[in-house]
Formats: C-alpha cells, sequence, structure tokens
C-alpha cells in the first residue's frame, strides 16, 4: 500500500510518499518540491561486520540527467563518475545522519539517492537529507531520531525557506541546517560578510522549519513504519578498568604537562604497546585498542573541563604559533605559506583566460565555473605511506568550502576577466587544514594581484560536553581535540562577517543556539587575531600581475558584429589567434577576452578584432593595401573585407606608380548613402581639393559605376587602369560587384 503526505515548509509544498516505488528496499521515499523529485531508499546488511572498527555508512548521491531532460557529454553519453555537485550533496546527507546510528552498530548501511525529475529551480541536496530520514524511519534500520534539513537563504534583507536557484543568485545567503527535534546537528553555508548576530538568526529560522518536516516524517513513519532492529551492546567494563589501571597514572601525567603531536604521538604508542603486551593473551588487538581510545577519551575531557589544560598545553582560547609567507615560488602566478602550529598548508593561484572556465556536466542551471579551488592531501602530511589516488570526498569537501570562504570577496568577471584556480597542497597536518587552505589561498591570491575586496582568514572551534551540563568551547583544535571531541566547527571570514561555515558534531544530543552563539564569537577574536597575522605579510593585492600570467583585455563589438570576427567555420578567428599568438574567446553579449602572455600579440589581436567590426568615419585616417587599379581610380583596403575608392587625381604625386599590394595612407572624405567610401591624400599633404574632378568619359557620379552597368565597376586584368585607358570590354560586366556598399568585394572579384 502506498502513502502520501505534504506539507507547506515556507512558501515551498514537500511531498513524501512511499510504497510505490522500490518496493524491495528496507525503506524507500520519494521527496517532491515543486518539479524536482527524489527517490530515497536505505538498505541494511542481514549480518554485522563488529571487526571493522568502524561504522560501515555508505551514502550515494546518483545525478541522472535524464531528469533535466540533458543527454551526457563525454563520449560514452552515459554518468559516470559522481560530479562535484553530487559528492557535496552525499556528505551534505552523510555528515547529517551519521551521528543519529546507535553506537556499536556494525551492520552496513547505504543509503541511494536519485534524482529522477529536476526543475533546475528547485535544489535537490536538502530534498535528499529529508529523504533519507524518511527511508530510515519507515526502515528496520535503528536510528536515535528523525531529522530534518533546511536551506535558508537571505533576500534584500529577508530571510528565505527553501529558496531556489534563481532566488540564490540573490541572495546575501546560503544556509544548510540539519537538526532534530530539539538541537542542530550539521551546519554548511557561504555568505556575503554575513555578521554573527545575523547567521545565529538564520540557523533559528532554519531550525523552526526543520521541526516542521520532522513532524511530516514522523506522519510518515506512524503509517508505515516496520519494526526496528533492537540494538543490545554492553559496554565491556573489565577491559576498560584494566586499561585504566596499567596506564591511566602516565595517561595523565602526560597530559598535565602537555606536548606536542609528534612526542605525544610516541608516548601514546608506547602506552598501547604496553597494554598489549600485558593482556595479549586475555583480549584481542581490537578490544584493547579500543578499550584504550576510551581511556585516553575520558583523561583529555576531563582535563579540559576540569583543568582547562588542553592536549598541547594551550588555554581554551589559545591559538597555535603562525606564520605567514608570500611569493615562494618564482614561477608561479601567485602563492601563499601559511602556517598554524604544525599544520601547514601551500597554496599556489593561476590565472587563465575565460576560455579556462570549468564547463558543468549537472543538474543545476550554471553551465559554467569561472573560480575553482582544489585541494591535496597527500599521506606524507600525516607522516603515513598510502596509495596515491585521485581526491576523495573528503578531499573535494575541503576544497569546496575553502573555495566557498573566498567566493564573496573575489572581482567580478567584468572587473576582472580572469579565470582563477588555486590549488591548496596540505604539507603537514594537525587540524584544520581546509581553514588553513582559506588562509593561504588568501595570501596567494593577494601575491598574484587579484583585486580582492578583503582578506579572508578562518579558524576551527571544537567542543567538549560533559555529562553534567558542562562545556567548553576550544578555539584552533588540533587533530586529537577534533578526534575526541564533540565538534568540529569550521568559520571563515573577513573583519567585516562571515563568509563560510560547516559544523559537524558527533552528539546525539546535538547543538543549542546558546553554544553556537558562544562559538561563533570565540571564532571572530580568533580570525581578527590570525588577519592581522595576514596583513603583516601583505596588506593588498600587488599592483602589478606576475610576468608570467597571462595579460587580458576584455572589448566589446556590437552582437551583429559577432559573426564577422568568427568568420565561417571559425575560420577568421583562427586566423587571428595564429598571426598574433593570442587566444581571443568571444562571448554572446558581444563581449571579446583577447589574453597572452605579451602584450605585443594582445595588441595585434585586438587591433585586428578592432578593424574587423570599425565602422569608418568621415576624416578616419587609414593605412591600407591597394587591392584594384581600374581607370577611374584606386580600391584600398581600408578595414578587413572594406574597399574605399581614391578617384583619379585624389592620390597625389604617387598616382602615377601605383601598384596592386602597395601601402597608402589616405583619409576618409565621404561615405554615400549606400555605405560605399571615398578616399584622398589631399588632406594629408595639404594639397588644396580638386575644384571640378573629371571623370572618365561614361563613368556615372552617383553610381561610381560605367552608364549602362547598374552601377557595377569593371575593371581590365591586363591594365593599370591609367586615366586615358581604354573602356571596359563587354564580357568584364558584372565583376567585382559590390556587396552591402563593399566596393568591388564580390564573388566576381579577381583583382587582387
Amino acid at each position: 500500500m502506498s502513502y502520501s503526505l505534504f506539507k507547506e515548509i515556507g512558501n515551498k509544498t514537500i511531498t513524501l510518499e512511499t510504497g510505490k516505488l522500490a518496493e524491495q528496499a528496507s525503506g524507500a521515499v520519494t521527496v517532491r518540491c515543486g518539479d524536482t523529485i527524489l527517490l530515497v531508499t536505505a538498505e541494511m546488511s542481514r549480518e554485522p561486520k563488529p571487526d571493522l572498527g568502524f561504522f560501515p555508512l555508505t551514502v550515494d548521491f546518483e545525478e541522472r540527467l535524464y531528469a533535466a531532460g540533458k543527454i551526457p557529454g563525454g563520449f560514452p553519453r552515459r554518468e559516470g563518475r559522481p560530479g562535484l555537485d553530487a559528492i557535496l550533496a552525499a556528505r551534505l546527507t552523510d555528515r547529517t545522519i551519521r551521528p543519529l546510528f546507535p553506537k556499536g552498530l556494525t551492520n552496513e548501511v547505504q543509503i541511494i539517492t536519485t534524482v529522477l525529475s529536476a526543475d533546475q529551480e528547485n535544489i535537490p541536496e536538502v530534498l535528499s537529507v529529508i529523504g533519507a530520514s524518511a527511508a530510515i524511519g519507515i526502515s528496520k534500520i535503528p536510528f536515535e531520531s528523525t531529522i530534518a534539513a533546511t536551506r535558508v537563504g537571505m533576500v534584500d534583507g529577508d530571510f528565505v525557506i527553501n529558496p531556489t536557484y534563481s532566488e540564490l543568485e540573490n541572495s546575501a545567503l546560503d544556509l544548510v541546517v540539519s537538526g532534530t527535534q530539539s538541537a542542530i546537528v550539521m551546519v554548511e553555508a557561504g555568505s556575503n560578510e554575513l555578521t554573527e548576530e545575523h547567521m545565529l538568526e538564520a540557523l533559528r529560522v532554519g531550525q523552526e522549519a526543520n521541526v516542521q518536516v520532522i513532524e511530516l516524517i514522523n506522519d510518515l513513519v506512524e503509517v508505515s513504519s516496520t519494526p526496528k532492529l533492537v540494538m543490545e551492546v554492553t559496554p565491556d567494563n573489565d577491559t576498560y578498568d584494566k586499561v585504566s589501571d596499567l596506564v591511566g597514572e602516565e595517561l595523565n601525567g602526560l597530559l598535565d604537562k602537555g606536548s606536542i603531536k609528534g612526542e605525544r604521538n610516541q608516548l601514546l604508542a608506547a602506552l598501547e604497546t604496553k597494554i598489549k603486551d600485558k593482556f595479549s593473551e586475555e583480549y584481542s588487538d581490537n578490544e584493547l585498542s579500543d578499550a584504550f581510545d576510551s581511556v585516553l577519551k575520558k583523561a583529555v575531557r576531563s582535563h579540559i573541563l576540569d583543568k582547562g589544560i588542553r592536549p598541547g598545553g594551550r588555554a581554551p582560547k589559545e591559538i597555535r604559533d603562525i606564520s605567514c609567507e608570500v611569493g615562494i615560488l618564482p614561477r608561479t602566478h601567485g602563492s601563499g605559506l601559511f602556517q598554524r602550529g604544525t599544520t601547514q598548508v601551500l597554496t599556489v593561484a593561476t590565472l587563465g583566460s575565460t576560455a579556462m572556465k570549468q564547463k558543468l556536466d549537472s543538474l543545476g542551471p550554471a553551465e559554467t565555473k569561472r573560480y575553482m579551488h582544489h585541494y591535496n592531501f597527500p599521506p606524507f602530511s600525516v607522516g603515513e605511506t598510502k596509495r596515491m589516488m585521485s581526491p576523495g570526498r573528503r578531499e573535494i569537501g575541503h576544497g569546496a568550502l575553502a573555495e566557498r570562504a573566498l567566493l564573496p570577496m573575489l572581482p567580478s568577471e567584468d572587473e576582472f576577466p580572469y579565470t582563477i584556480r588555486l590549488v591548496s597542497e596540505v604539507l603537514s597536518s594537525n587540524g584544520s587544514t581546509s581553514m588553513a587552505s582559506a588562509c593561504g589561498s588568501t595570501l596567494a591570491l593577494m601575491d598574484a594581484g587579484v583585486p580582492i575586496k578583503d582578506p579572508v582568514a578562518g579558524i576551527a572551534m571544537g567542543l567538549i560536553m560533559g555529562d553534567d551540563g558542562r562545556y567548553s568551547v576550544l578555539t584552533d583544535i588540533e587533530g586529537i581535540e577534533d578526534h575526541l571531541g564533540d565538534m568540529d566547527f569550521k568559520v571563515a571570514g573577513t573583519t567585516n562577517g562571515i563568509t563560510a561555515l560547516q559544523m559537524d558534531i558527533k552528539v546525539v544530543t546535538g547543538l543549542t543556539l546558546e553554544v553556537l552563539q558562544e562559538a561563533l564569537q570565540q571564532a571572530r577574536e580568533a580570525r581578527l587575531f590570525i588577519l592581522e597575522k595576514m596583513v603583516d605579510v601583505i596588506n593588498a593585492p600587488r599592483e602589478v600581475l606576475s610576468e608570467y600570467a597571462p595579460k587580458l583585455v576584455k572589448i566589446f563589438i556590437p552582437t551583429d558584429k559577432i559573426g564577422a570576427v568568427i568568420g565561417s567555420g571559425g575560420k577568421t578567428i583562427r586566423s587571428i589567434q595564429e598571426e598574433s599568438g593570442a587566444e581571443v574567446n568571444v562571448e554572446d553579449d558581444g563581449g571579446v577576452v583577447i589574453s597572452a602572455v605579451s602584450q605585443k600579440s594582445i595588441d595585434a589581436a585586438k587591433q585586428r578584432v578592432e578593424d574587423l567590426t570599425r565602422e569608418a568615419k568621415v576624416g578616419d585616417i587609414f593605412t591600407g593595401k591597394v587591392t584594384r587599379i581600374v581607370n577611374f581610380g584606386v580600391f584600398i583596403e581600408v578595414l578587413p573585407g572594406k574597399d574605399g575608392l581614391a578617384r583619379v587625381g585624389e592620390l597625389g604625386d604617387i598616382e602615377d606608380d601605383i601598384d596592386v599590394g602597395q601601402e597608402v595612407t589616405v583619409s576618409v572624405t565621404e561615405i554615400d548613402s549606400m555605405g560605399r567610401i571615398n578616399l584622398s591624400r589631399r588632406p594629408l599633404t595639404g594639397e588644396p581639393e580638386s575644384p571640378s574632378r573629371q571623370r572618365p568619359s561614361g563613368v556615372d557620379d552617383r553610381r561610381g559605376g560605367y552608364e549602362g552597368s547598374s552601377g557595377r565597376s569593371s575593371f581590365r586584368d591586363n591594365d593599370r587602369g591609367r586615366r586615358g585607358g581604354p573602356p571596359p570590354r563587354s564580357d568584364d560586366r558584372g565583376r567585382g560587384s559590390s556587396r552591402g556598399g563593399n566596393y568591388g568585394r564580390g564573388p566576381g572579384n579577381s583583382g587582387r
């Protein structure tokens, strides 16, 4: 039996339906908003896998381009590896639901979202979270609490619930907040320097909408759910107690004095080896490792809550030592090295023409991307060996976060017509490499001369929550605090406000707005401190680009002249690029972007484009080549594909020695009603204008051709056509016919 329920959330209707599609799945729900429809399924393996040491959750987001009426690009013409949007959507769902599975669950769980219909207005990512929560809710899979997600925008100062793609274009905020009935569990945001107060209010608005969605999901679960798998996890207190008794005192001594990561890891490894040597015959290595991890977690948390001592010896608000450098790579367009403690990130900026934009093949309306940030995390950054592979979801997610942090500060394409790529290389990692990437990116952009509006810095905040309600917000968390703590809250922004947020938690209870308010305020203090360190090294973008960066110029031409620049089959634009050595990219609005490392190449290409699209005016001076000589004058190419006529007597003393192909400088003296151009050298030489020019016999002054020839010019192949020459042969009629007022450039022209 199928069930369908709907609810108005903001000004959008969200519909949930189950029982119609994918009936063999443990849980299957379709989610609809507008004409965007997703099928979300939840499945769990029959047998647990207790030896894995982690919860085997997999979340996949499958974009089907048929949903938007598109055929995939590329040779196979079918969907392949998930695109950037699909990977980020899968991460969004994963990060939301993962903390709410019960501890001890080791059965494989797989959530698959398939986009069946996309109206390119209603964004599918949030619907995936809603569908996952509903699909798990009606399935046998154990889950701590129903959850929902809401996107919040801010248009003209007003919050918008689940804005469309078009509404986001004019929004100062793009926030996704996930939560249970009582608390927030995940945040992802980009904003245009919103204040902490505005961000907190947006979180409140989003959480209120989440409560309404949860009510809808619960109604569906009530009418269609199946019995849940009962989890019975008995804590092994015996193993914990024995491990604590053996190494507890040494561990507390280690934490009391604080230590850097490398030294601390060696001491912790020695303690774990001591445990395994002592109890290897009684317990498995996994059991002992889990017990030691629990002892360590409790010791670290109690030191922070009870003594205010962090593993590295810092106070809760203390930031590790910071160093910044720029311009350390001689041939790149810009580079910045940012180090905080033992976290070290090198970011490199590369500038390219607009032709280098990334082409997108996704369900969204955007077709290209001008700004890209890529993040690499090699194994040596954490002192390990590992097979080098293509970027995983974590790397893509961290790169997207740093990209979002810088995006509002970049100049528009009209101000700075470059494609921008940033690559952050993590050289050493001990917490918050994504925020170090944001800092390094700011340094690299300013070193490259990109006129960003304001510098951006980022910081990662942590949280330790006690069973008695006490908590401590930690500034600049390092790896061990992230692993053993309850929150990873990354905040990036300028001195004026926030540009990016990302928060994940590990506690089922979630976070209240009061805790988030304290974390945001503490993050602002840290951000301002880091920005001071950065501007001490470089306080403004360099005024001159690197000599190795391409130079760009953007000009605009009339849209009806685009064809003249491109030419038949692209012949003209290819010739411009080959002859000048510059890259020329023509846009639909008439913008022409010319790029090259050499300014000379740019000038040459620009001149060609301007000549192809320029309209001659009376008084203009041109240096052009003689294309034809006839008995009543000389035709000279003044613009590409356009000739003018210098009549007999208008070239002065060079007239008798003129040859085809010779360059002549002339001035435009007249443009008639048909657009034909008359030329002369007299204004340039100072000679008086001829009072009454004698035309050859049979010349019609109005038409510029022989009488009786319907205005078509004729010329003699074997005679240079000087004054007094014989009249044309009758079989010459029609040669050199003009098109659109362009003298003698018709298909019959063989005089070149």
